[in-house]
């Protein structure tokens, strides 16, 4: 299947799956932590597939490396995030290890598309995929 947008990117279902599943997760966050842990661990979630679209929209391979780069530092973060809210009692165990999962699942993902973009050279990143 030809790639025509970002939304036909495998990895951008994948991190917006994992955006609402953040999303719900945090539901159940203590109050005080709304504009903080909950906060940033939303921001950070929906940074993934941000990223990945916008590096999808740029024309220059390094852009769009850039760009997938900062996706797998935004995946990382979400799952220290869901780390810390599983040893502050915040998220329960299973719950947590199933969105880690998908963060585990997505670094594989853009380590292929990385890949996948280095290999075509001479090509702009938008007609790598």
């Amino acid at each position: 299947m030809a790639i025509r947008s970002y939304r036909d990117l495998t990895v951008w279902q994948a991190a917006m799956d994992l955006t609402v599943e953040v999303y719900r997760l945090s539901t159940t966050f203590p109050t005080y932590e709304r504009y903080s842990l909950c906060s940033q661990l939303r921001r950070a979630a929906v940074s993934i597939a941000s990223n990945i679209a916008e590096g999808h929209g740029r024309t220059h391979r390094g852009e769009h490396l850039h760009h997938l780069s900062i996706a797998r530092g935004s995946t990382m973060e979400v799952e220290t995030q869901l780390i810390v809210a599983e040893y502050l009692g915040y998220a329960d165990a299973e719950t947590s290890a199933v969105a880690r999962e998908r963060c585990d699942a997505i670094s594989r993902m853009l380590t292929q598309l990385e890949r996948a973009s280095l290999k075509k050279k001479g090509r702009s990143a938008r007609s790598q995929e």
